[in-house]
């Protein structure tokens, strides 16, 4: 019986499960997804559709992008403080699930939403901060626990669940505004947000962990060796690691792909509505079939090639693949009234989209140093989303002087510049240096972590 619960203990812990492991970041990533379909999609093409400007919806998404943009302010804390005895982040992505169960409900009491461009933003922008935070605590969580040889595989099932439920969101979100209600639509899909919360709470990081601060248990050894002790020792320890050449590359480059994702994710809403005609249901039917199938062949394949193949080659591929697909798309306009030609297009992109996010995440967590994971990590996601945001509010400024092929354009280039950026990166090089880094002060002060 002993045994038995021992055994029960190790599988519901993180460290002890790569199942446990798999299931529960995909869950959560599952859980960023569904209001990120509604905020970033949905919403975007129910606005286009009743005739709001590329401008007044490339602000509403720059708006609420800027809290992920902003992540890396919240990442130092997380490092710095804990529930020690709950894990060293799973304390925080509790935090963050809750806050954004309420903060999704919330958007379903803006009044007058269509008219309310404001309104929206201001409850959109909390969305996205509480989505931020849970990311945060969620990447910082899975750079502890999870093992090297398993973070590509890892993100691919993460990033791939989360395009799923994005996706879903953006489908069943669409239909439920279009047939019960905006308010009704939203109030509805929180209800998945919220049964997810589930996750969190049952599994640990590592065995002997309290489920609850009530609960029996303690804090890991291997916890308290890790846990950063002052603000002091976070600071030496990230620029120290940041400082090093791949690194600053790997920052760079990962601004300017952002600045890609934003223009494609900011346009394709009102391209296919405004320019050629598409419904705000249509647009969402076929981006979320499309997104499921890239999100499917993100988590059985994306994952394992840049395993096989290696972080570089998978990289310099996926970027010079959509380059050339963007600019093919741009310089054919002739075809754009050809829905088939459309699809295939959004299909190709998307795919190789999902590929280039697991290799680029999989690339910045094996950058990371486990000391300061969680802060490192974000810092990177933190800029890539800076450039996100730029992108997202460079559509109406392009948009205003050019026509929508050099929006296009535009994003190709941003993709080959980072293709060409990625070849000064050397994994193993950096990887020598992070090992050779040994503790900088043994004598700092009590770390503010509450063991109990």
């Amino acid at each position: 019986m002993k045994s038995l619960k021992n055994k029960l203990i190790f599988t519901r812990s993180l460290t002890g499960s790569a199942v446990s492991r798999y299931f529960s970041f995909s869950a959560l990533y599952i859980a960023q997804g569904i209001p990120e379909g509604i905020l970033f999609f949905a919403l975007p093409a129910w606005l286009a559709m009743n005739g709001k400007s590329a401008v007044e919806i490339a602000a509403f998404i720059g708006v609420i992008l800027i809290p992920w943009s902003f992540k890396i302010l919240i990442a130092p804390l997380m490092d710095r403080f804990t529930i020690l005895s709950m894990g060293r982040k799973r304390p925080w992505v509790i935090f963050g699930q809750l806050g954004l169960i309420l903060s999704f409900l919330s958007i379903g009491f803006v009044p007058d939403p269509l008219n309310n461009n404001s309104g929206l933003m201001i409850v959109g922008f909390l969305i996205s901060f509480f989505g931020a935070f849970q990311d945060v605590a969620t990447d910082g969580m899975a750079v502890d626990v999870i093992p090297i040889d398993e973070q590509a595989r890892a993100n691919g099932l993460m990033w791939g669940t989360k395009i799923i439920g994005t996706s879903v969101s953006l489908i069943v979100g669409t239909a439920l505004i279009n047939s019960i209600g905006f308010s009704l639509a939203i109030s509805s899909l929180s209800i998945a947000v919220a049964l997810i919360m589930i996750v969190p709470i049952y599994f640990t990081e590592r065995p002997g962990e309290k489920i609850m601060p009530w609960s029996n248990g303690e804090a890991n050894a291997e916890s308290k060796e890790s846990q950063l002790r002052s603000w002091k020792q976070i600071l030496k320890s990230l620029y120290r690691v940041v400082k090093l050449r791949s690194s600053l590359i790997f920052c760079i480059a990962s601004f300017i792909i952002g600045i890609m994702y934003g223009l494609i994710d900011t346009v394709l809403p009102i391209f296919s509505i405004q320019e050629l005609g598409w419904t705000n249901t249509s647009f969402s039917q076929v981006f979320s079939i499309i997104n499921i199938i890239a999100g499917f062949f993100g988590m059985f394949i994306g994952g394992y090639m840049v395993d096989y193949f290696g972080k570089l080659k998978m990289l310099t591929l996926y970027l010079g693949l959509v380059t050339v697909v963007i600019t093919i798309f741009a310089f054919t306009t002739t075809f754009w009234t050809n829905n088939i030609y459309v699809y295939g297009f959004m299909l190709v992109y998307y795919i190789l989209y999902t590929f280039l996010c697991i290799a680029v995440f999989a690339s910045g967590m094996n950058l990371c140093w486990k000391t300061v994971a969680a802060t490192q990590f974000t810092l990177y996601m933190a800029i890539s989303n800076m450039g996100r945001a730029a992108g997202s509010a460079l559509v109406g400024v392009i948009k205003t002087s050019f026509s929508w092929e050099y929006v296009f354009l535009a994003a190709a280039i941003m993709a080959l510049i980072m293709g060409i950026m990625v070849q000064f990166i050397n994994f193993k090089n950096h990887k020598e240096k992070v090992d050779s880094f040994k503790i900088l002060d043994h004598t700092f002060v009590t770390p503010h972590v509450i063991d109990d």
